[in-house]
């Protein structure tokens, strides 16, 4: 996956050292009570952020310049959110936003800091998969807030949800919030505690857009389940890993950006190969953006990577949804019950994916 930068600006805090929560300032008795989750309907909902709540800004993958921060800052700001962020978030570590070790604890600092209502990445980028391990899930599970991010922040979304059973939200980054389609939809889905929301696709006219904008079905019909995926790289990397993605009776959604056709079909074929993606309920392809320009000449188009590895799965199926890396990039929650339509290009929510208490 080509890596975006996203970007932008914040208040500036100071650096807090690698400590246990105790010694953060945050005690352990002061953390939510909640009980370990291993069922998948034992789901955890974050509270609903409301204007004047403070939104923390990490970034848990690439390096970020001052400018990008002060843009992501500026457009959290827009939606009504107070921004916050620790010093951390600009300490570049070659091409990570800082090392490993200090990425680990500004997450555990933005969960467990009781003065943070949420969490939005600020970008994407590479890095994130290299920390999953490190993470305290307990922090996480015992203090539940909303999480917002795509791109690398796949691997976040899927191994806190599939770990704590803590819903998370695959939307737009600090740097994406630019345009009001995107805080639109991402204000509906954190601020809205609303368990009937129907998100329908943005329809681009076949004729002025490239082909990745073509919108198609691939298998009609409807189905339910719960919301994973994110992006294809990242889905193809955590496969026989500890936290590869289970797709057992879920909503599968996946985008991708700048990819040859012959890598769309080898990441497809690795989910197809591994122990549950057929057994998916349904199937939402993103818009990817960049991946039907092949630089060989005897190739296949993505449409044909497309139908042939996804059709045959006979569930469900579409192509062109917006999200992902692209202008309008719609919020869909992680480990929410939603129903996949395939005639109105939409996915109803069948249940609350933030709490009002």
């Amino acid at each position: 996956m080509n890596r975006r930068k996203f970007i932008g600006r914040g208040i500036q805090a100071s650096a807090i050292s690698i400590l246990p929560a105790s010694a953060m300032g945050f005690s352990p008795s002061t953390l939510k009570n909640h009980q370990i989750k291993n069922n998948e309907d034992d789901i955890i909902l974050p509270k609903q952020l409301k204007k004047g709540d403070t939104v923390g800004l990490i970034a848990p993958g690439y390096e970020l310049s001052q400018t990008a921060l002060n843009k992501a800052i500026e457009r959290v700001e827009k939606m009504g959110f107070k921004s916050y962020h620790t010093s951390r978030i600009l300490e570049n570590h070659g091409y990570l936003s800082n090392t490993d070790e200090e990425r680990i604890a500004d997450v555990h600092h933005m969960f467990l800091n009781p003065d943070i209502d949420g969490i939005i990445c600020a970008r994407g980028g590479y890095g994130c998969t290299r920390i999953l391990s490190g993470l305290n899930y307990d922090y996480i599970q015992q203090n539940p807030k909303v999480l917002v991010g795509f791109s690398d922040i796949t691997a976040f979304l899927n191994a806190i949800y599939q770990r704590t059973k803590l819903i998370t939200f695959h939307g737009p980054v600090g740097t994406t919030l630019n345009n009001d389609f995107n805080r639109q939809h991402l204000e509906q889905i954190i601020t809205n505690a609303n368990n009937s929301i129907e998100i329908k696709s943005k329809f681009y006219p076949a004729q002025t857009l490239d082909s990745t904008f073509h919108q198609y079905v691939i298998n009609p019909g409807i189905a339910t389940g719960r919301l994973v995926g994110g992006n294809l790289s990242l889905l193809s990397a955590m496969t026989g890993t500890p936290f590869e993605v289970d797709y057992t009776d879920k909503i599968v959604f996946i985008e991708e950006i700048d990819e040859d056709p012959y890598r769309i079909d080898r990441m497809l074929t690795q989910l197809l190969d591994s122990k549950t993606f057929k057994n998916a309920k349904g199937i939402v392809l993103g818009v990817f953006k960049g991946c039907d320009e092949p630089k060989r000449s005897v190739t296949f188009s993505l449409k044909e990577v497309i139908m042939d590895r996804i059709k045959p799965l006979n569930i469900p199926s579409l192509y062109g949804y917006s999200i992902g890396h692209i202008k309008y990039n719609i919020t869909l929650p992680v480990g929410i019950n939603a129903t996949l339509n395939t005639a109105s290009f939409s996915i109803k929510l069948l249940e609350n994916s933030v709490s009002s208490v």
